[in-house]
């Protein structure tokens, strides 16, 4: 029995992350910060309300991520300027990567976090 093709959207994510680098793993979330990243959590929510906030992160809806980043749009936000690397936090590490591939294309500097939140929150409940 062979196995199936992958989906489309398992292609556009590997695509994704390949456009992206080196994504931010759990534990180096902290001193990417610290360095002055701009770290973004899209998660719903029903999510940050069930399992906390990120800290130092700024909310921001996906729906709207590209608007807010954008640092040529008008309707961006007063941290989105020109060459700050931005650190994309979803729950697991998928919708992340492929908004923040969405933003690279838009000329932000941009990555997403392994795993998602609740990597970053494993991570720092084992040490």
């Amino acid at each position: 029995m062979s196995a199936s093709p992958p989906s489309r959207i398992d292609l556009r994510l590997a695509e994704a992350r390949a456009a992206l680098g080196p994504r931010v793993r759990p534990g180096e979330l902290a001193a990417v910060l610290a360095e002055g990243a701009l770290v973004v959590d899209t998660r719903p929510a029903d999510q940050r309300a069930a399992d906390g906030p990120l800290p130092g992160a700024v909310v921001i809806d996906r729906n709207v991520l590209e608007w807010r980043l954008d640092p040529t749009c008008p309707h961006r936000i007063p941290e989105a300027v020109p060459g700050r690397r931005v650190v994309i936090v979803c729950n697991e590490g998928y919708s992340s990567s492929l908004a923040a591939a969405e933003l690279r294309r838009l000329g932000v500097d941009a990555t997403d976090l392994e795993g998602g939140f609740q990597a970053w929150r494993a991570a720092v409940r084992d040490r």
